[in-house]
């Protein structure tokens, strides 16, 4: 997924001027966040703009915004917004989210957010905010999605185990609770990589669920398979 452009079943992903391109955790993110019938989505550092076109094609009826705080990464998200079938409902924020007025409530909130801390960076800059924790705390993450979310609203994220520990204490703070997780394996004898987690105001525990990417001989499982099905090539 490395490459300068990435083609769906209904729309391209440019993705040259990005940071971060488009990755498995983003893929993984706008097939599995769940809300019913949103009408207003927001996802929080869009980067290339693929998981706020993912929950375009999933929810038909919602009007989308995404906020990135990188320039060249909102330019693109933009382009890639401006050349889908779903333009009307897509609208790109160049902004910080901690400076976003608290004007409008959605329905469903969603983020890949960066989690490295700072002591691992790199020499490039953009991948750096992109990746680590400096531009965006946990702590301001959940202040501004409790003050975005509405009273029923889910908020979705997708982080490590450890990482995702720390948002859940954070997030109880604020009054959000998980109520729902999803594990991640690469494969059946890998360890858990990634939680998929939904948050919400209200304290509902659902059963925990997991998901395991590939089979032993690395073609990817059924499960993933079918989440895959209405959006990449071949699926």
């Amino acid at each position: 997924m490395g490459k300068s452009w990435f083609q769906f079943q209904q729309f391209r992903v440019n993705q040259d001027r990005c940071a971060m391109k488009i990755s498995t955790d983003a893929v993984l993110l706008g097939t599995l966040a769940k809300a019913e019938t949103p009408s207003k989505i927001l996802d929080i550092g869009t980067g290339t703009g693929v998981i706020a076109l993912m929950l375009a094609q999933r929810f038909p009826d919602a009007q989308i915004e995404a906020i990135e705080i990188d320039a060249d990464a909102a330019a693109q998200a933009e382009e890639n917004f401006r050349e889908s079938h779903f333009s009307e409902r897509l609208k790109i924020i160049h902004a910080r989210i901690q400076d976003l007025p608290d004007l409008d409530k959605f329905d469903l909130i969603v983020s890949n957010p960066p989690f490295f801390p700072a002591h691992l960076k790199s020499q490039d800059s953009k991948r750096n905010r992109a990746l680590h924790t400096d531009e965006l705390s946990f702590d301001e993450l959940i202040e501004k999605v409790s003050s975005l979310l509405t009273e029923p609203g889910k908020f979705w994220v997708i982080l490590p185990p450890r990482q995702m520990e720390d948002l859940v204490v954070l997030a109880e703070k604020r009054g959000l609770f998980c109520c729902q997780r999803i594990q991640i394996r690469d494969g059946h004898s890998k360890p858990v990589h990634r939680w998929v987690c939904e948050f919400t105001f209200q304290k509902l525990v659902k059963k925990a669920e997991e998901l395991v990417l590939k089979e032993e001989d690395s073609k990817y499982t059924g499960s993933y398979s079918t989440l895959l099905s209405g959006f990449l090539l071949g699926y």
